[in-house]
């Protein structure tokens, strides 16, 4: 009897505990990047976050290269004490970040060298010299109901109490107030870095070093919300396509392709036959005629 009471006991609480312990729904952990991935084409989700093993990616990027060299630069300018910050530093931060891959040739390489250097002048020398930023390179994350959110800003300002999410540009087209609004990433990094400063932030910057041009929007509250808001319904519609995926369905169509232009700029444009009537970028196309005037608002 009392062996049956205890089992009867045990599979009471058995009955019980999901009542009184159920587990939290299991979040969705991304970075802005994983949600744009989505965004831009389900297909290209899926080989880098679903499939495994992963298809194998093109070459590297110049223009990546380029773009993480003068980043990394940055970076170690602001970590120098305030005294040494001199523009003649700047070939020597430059050159110890440099990233070497994707571009087409020696000479191109050096080109691409010697017009970051002079955005990289250009851009210091508009700097005020007691500048410092709240920080550098600083990841930022938070929680939703749905999502895990993380990522990387590439600097945090000060200004009159609130925050600024800075983000360089170095590609050819010259961003617009239009970039800075619609960007999804910087809305996320304001709302992240709000709830890890525990301080307003609604302005973020695209601040574009080929031109020494800043393209800002101020967000609201609403604003901010919308574009959490939309990353989460994308995030809902990448776990569903996963689940779709788990339950049988083929994987092109719990997926599907976005071609377009984008294609011959994809990593993954090799395996996927969508992407096959559109052109292959050469690794270094974005990165041609670096000392030409960039182009207007994109």
């Amino acid at each position: 009897m009392r062996g049956g009471a205890r089992t009867n006991g045990a599979r009471a609480n058995g009955d019980e505990q999901p009542g009184l312990f159920s587990a939290p729904a299991r979040l969705f952990v991304c970075t802005p990047s994983k949600l744009s991935a989505y965004e831009d084409c389900p297909r290209r989700y899926r080989f880098a976050y679903v499939d495994r093993p992963a298809p194998p990616k093109g070459p590297p990027w110049a223009h990546n290269s380029l773009g993480a060299s003068v980043h990394t630069a940055l970076r170690a300018w602001f970590d120098l004490p305030p005294a040494k910050r001199r523009p003649q530093s700047l070939p020597t931060l430059l050159r110890a970040t440099w990233v070497r891959e994707g571009y087409r040739d020696d000479a191109q390489e050096h080109e691409a060298f010697t017009t970051a250097v002079g955005w990289l002048e250009a851009y210091v020398a508009d700097l005020d010299p007691g500048f410092e930023p709240l920080a550098i390179e600083r990841t930022v994350a938070t929680k939703t109901a749905t999502l895990a959110l993380s990522g990387r800003v590439d600097r945090i300002d000060e200004r009159d109490g609130d925050l600024v999410i800075v983000d360089y540009k170095t590609g050819r087209s010259r961003p617009g107030p239009d970039d800075a609004r619609g960007s999804r990433a910087m809305a996320l990094y304001a709302l992240a870095a709000s709830r890890v400063f525990r301080r307003s932030c609604r302005r973020v910057e695209l601040h574009h070093l080929p031109t020494g041009t800043v393209a800002a929007h101020e967000h609201s509250d609403e604003s901010l919300a919308r574009h959490l808001r939309r990353a989460e319904e994308s995030a809902a519609d990448a776990v569903a396509g996963e689940q779709a995926v788990v339950a049988g369905t083929d994987p092109d169509e719990a997926f599907p392709a976005n071609p377009g232009a984008l294609c011959g700029w994809c990593d993954y444009r090799r395996s996927c036959p969508a992407a096959a009537d559109v052109p292959e970028r050469a690794p270094w196309a974005s990165v041609e005629r670096l000392g030409a005037p960039a182009t207007g608002e994109a």
